[in-house]
């Protein structure tokens, strides 16, 4: 069958009024194309729909079912069409973000969370905690729209943008002789026993923060782990010191001491990072725009 949206709606507005001059000027258009729409409608049904006299329009019992039928169909178009719209506009669907644990810790990640699911509650925001190197096949394969982590050797199909700069902090046992110190050296650090990952883990800090230790001798690691909250956890339990992005600060145990380091640079970068050959969701976008502006207001503090 041959049979157009425009037919359905023009036979809706013939059922409704029962009158076609009254329905060709709700249609806007003369009455004899509306007269033939109708007829051309009927034959492609192989049904009569409307019962003329000259007198009258009536619905005949086929012309009622399709009637109930047509505004059923019609109203799921409208509703697909604001769907599509909506999703389009970014109000609606789904926003994939993969972060590293320290990224919840940075104001300016946990502002725009907020922000974006006040402003947008019917997307839905799907996170997926995982190290560096494990998000960069998922934002190459469009499984992930947006990945938030540290510094680190990117392929050419991503782009990474810099959201924040912020300083490496030690962390001491608080009996360790250090602990009493104002602020401590690389130099001083590097002949500590060392709590760090393991090298398996692919953390974007790995590389960074051995590099700037290794210019001041041969770090020892004697214990590495998975995750940053089981570093602070054994070194608050007295099994060596560490050295993590200030952002985890906001993790405090009695056991525990942050110190500043005395090195300006020693600073850890988070980017924003996506891919390039995949088209970006409005949401996305949006949640980028807020993010980039959200980092350059909130300038980090050690205290924060």
């Amino acid at each position: 069958m041959n049979i157009e949206l425009r037919h359905l709606r023009y036979f809706v507005a013939v059922a409704q009024e029962l009158h076609f001059g009254r329905a060709a000027a709700r249609l806007n258009i003369s009455q004899p194309p509306l007269s033939q729409q109708i007829q051309t409608l009927e034959n492609e049904i192989g049904a009569r729909l409307l019962a003329r006299t000259n007198r009258s329009v009536s619905l005949t019992e086929a012309g009622k079912q399709f009637l109930a039928d047509c505004q059923q169909i019609l109203m799921q178009v409208e509703e697909s069409a604001a769907r599509a719209a909506r999703l389009h506009q970014g109000e609606t669907g789904e926003l994939r973000i993969g972060f590293t644990s320290s990224a919840p810790f940075i104001k300016a990640v946990s502002d725009t969370l907020s922000l974006f699911r006040r402003q947008h509650p019917d997307v839905h925001i799907q996170t997926r905690e995982s190290n560096t190197r494990e998000q960069i096949t998922p934002l190459n394969e469009g499984a992930l729209d947006l990945g938030l982590m540290r510094k680190t050797q990117l392929p050419e199909t991503l782009e990474w943008q810099i959201i924040l700069r912020e300083p490496l902090l030690a962390m001491i046992h608080r009996d360790h002789p250090l602990a009493a110190q104002a602020q401590v050296s690389l130099a001083e650090l590097v002949t500590e026993p060392l709590v760090f990952f393991d090298p398996q883990v692919g953390t974007g800090l790995y590389d960074d923060i051995l590099g700037l230790l290794r210019r001041y001798g041969a770090p020892v690691i004697t214990q590495e782990v998975g995750e940053a909250m089981t570093i602070i956890g054994l070194v608050a339990a007295g099994l060596g010191v560490s050295i993590l992005p200030a952002s985890f600060k906001r993790v405090q145990l009695n056991e525990m001491r942050w110190l500043p380091i005395a090195e300006q640079d020693a600073v850890s970068e988070m980017w924003l990072v996506w891919a390039k050959h995949h088209e970006m969701s409005q949401s996305a976008m949006r949640f980028r725009q807020q993010l980039l502006a959200a980092a350059n207001v909130h300038s980090f503090a050690v205290n924060e």
